[in-house]
């Protein structure tokens, strides 16, 4: 299979954004990149980076929102890994024919108008796995 290009970001569920930007501004000084709103996703997202990592930490805006779920069943934490691909449909059909599940058989718009698509924990080692195809 295509190997990767590298890690994109580590998605973080919070119950509020601005609860944590204490924390990753001041504890850890890593720099505040802005917010956005995922309407796709039922999302608002603020983006920090540290040296080359980016943290993606993900508030829900709806109650039914996988976000929402995920936090009421989990707490706040770790959610998802992500990782750079060129060709996000190529890739899909690819993971498809090696018997990988995915939870998303098409590309769906994510932050900063990338295409994503996510890949079942049961098929990556219990990690929720996204795919990032970057906008041009």
């Amino acid at each position: 299979m295509t190997p990767v290009k590298s890690l994109n970001h580590v998605g973080i569920a919070v119950r509020s954004l601005d609860a944590q930007r204490s924390f990753y501004e001041g504890t850890l000084g890593a720099e505040y990149e802005g917010t956005e709103d995922v309407p796709s996703q039922k999302v608002r997202v603020a983006f920090y980076l540290i040296n080359d990592v980016r943290l993606e930490l993900l508030e829900p805006t709806d109650p039914e929102s996988a976000i929402a779920k995920f936090i009421e069943k989990r707490g706040e934490g770790l959610h998802h890994l992500a990782f750079t691909v060129d060709d996000i449909q190529a890739r899909i059909a690819e993971y498809k024919e090696g018997g990988i599940r995915m939870i998303d058989e098409t590309p769906r718009p994510g932050a900063h108008k990338a295409q994503i698509a996510f890949v079942h924990p049961k098929s990556s080692c219990g990690v929720l796995t996204e795919l990032c195809q970057p906008a041009h």
